[in-house]
């Protein structure tokens, strides 16, 4: 069984890639590329040179809103990363009442259109909480209900360190199957990963990146970002090294933790954002420097051959949107294991419908 995969909010291609990679012991099931979407130019760019080079065209680069969806190919299976904007913790947590909030309905309505047999819904751990916890309750109400037949639905909030990914990356990923078809589908255990070699350090430097590697332009740093960060020790940030006066950030209220802060070269990354200013790259554990986006790119585990299309800032932002690719792996493989009746070691999931 091949399942024909459509991508809503595709993104670069983490998932994309991690769904065409993913390789169970029954050969005869896997997954492909149909048709993904996405409102940015780069990102659609970047997705059709990597995922689907053969076959540009099936790359729509337009706002969901406009988006026809009934000129798109039949698919089996939907994937849709929806836009976290308005539920993540260090945004305002808009919810529903954000702009993007309410764009998950466009996954839905893909569901409604197609009935695919199984999809998959990605959104960040702060959508639990929007709303008072209202919007997650909705979302999983309307997937539960799409389609003609419904879906039984698995919510688990995955943290990508214990899967042996270099990064501490927490994300609520919701596989659905469809009610009519006698599957069902567990979450991958972290198990198999507890000895997996994964800092950021080791990420990064083995092998070594070379040196014509794609996207691994230096970022240049100011002299009193480079003192600053000579100051500041591995895991520490600009509110908790012991920094000179003339070298501390005078900035009133929220002291968020991420600002000029080191990686540990002992632990996965900490989470790889799109952002990048006010001192909001990642920044290197010994050097005084922010990561190249190369560097970024393989604590997201991309290959050093995916090359990302764009400017340098277009480039941080695709990456930081980006789901894990060997992350996503993981659990397609746990999706083709179930549709094809091979065991594999689960958990119990932790969030409850």
């Amino acid at each position: 069984m091949k399942f024909k995969l459509g991508e809503l909010f595709c993104g670069p291609g983490g998932i994309a890639w991690g769904a065409m990679n993913a390789k169970i012991k029954d050969k005869s099931f896997s997954i492909i590329h149909q048709w993904a979407n996405d409102y940015d130019k780069d990102t659609c760019d970047t997705y059709r040179y990597n995922i689907c080079p053969k076959a540009p065209k099936t790359v729509y680069h337009e706002d969901i809103r406009k988006l026809d969806m009934t000129k798109l190919k039949p698919i089996d299976a939907l994937a849709f990363g929806f836009p976290c904007n308005d539920y993540s913790i260090v945004g305002e947590q808009k919810g529903m009442d954000g702009i993007y909030g309410p764009l998950y309905s466009y996954g839905v309505k893909a569901l409604n259109l197609f009935n695919p047999q199984w999809f998959l819904a990605e959104n960040v751990g702060g959508l639990r909480n929007a709303n008072d916890g209202k919007a997650f309750v909705k979302i999983l109400d309307e997937l539960r209900n799409a389609g003609i037949n419904g879906y039984k639905i698995t919510p688990h909030l995955y943290k990508f360190e214990e899967y042996g990914i270099p990064q501490a990356r927490h994300r609520i990923i919701i596989i659905g199957i469809r009610n009519d078809i006698n599957v069902t589908y567990k979450v991958p255990s972290p198990a198999p990963y507890s000895g997996t070699d994964n800092t950021c350090k080791t990420a990064i430097e083995v092998p070594p990146i070379p040196d014509d590697a794609f996207n691994n332009e230096r970022t240049k740093q100011s002299d009193t970002v480079i003192r600053r960060l000579e100051h500041i020790k591995p895991g520490e940030n600009a509110f908790t090294a012991n920094l000179p006066e003339e070298l501390q950030l005078k900035v009133r209220g929220a002291r968020i933790s991420q600002i000029y802060k080191r990686l540990d070269p002992t632990k996965p990354s900490y989470t790889v954002t799109g952002s990048g200013g006010g001192g909001t790259h990642i920044y290197h554990w010994k050097e005084p420097r922010a990561l190249t986006n190369r560097e970024r790119a393989r604590l997201q585990t991309f290959e050093d051959s995916y090359k990302f299309i764009g400017s340098k800032e277009s480039v941080r932002k695709q990456i930081g949107m980006a789901v894990p690719c060997k992350g996503a792996k993981i659990i397609f493989e746990a999706i083709l294991n179930s549709f094809a009746g091979i065991p594999y070691e689960s958990i119990e999931a932790n969030i409850n419908e």
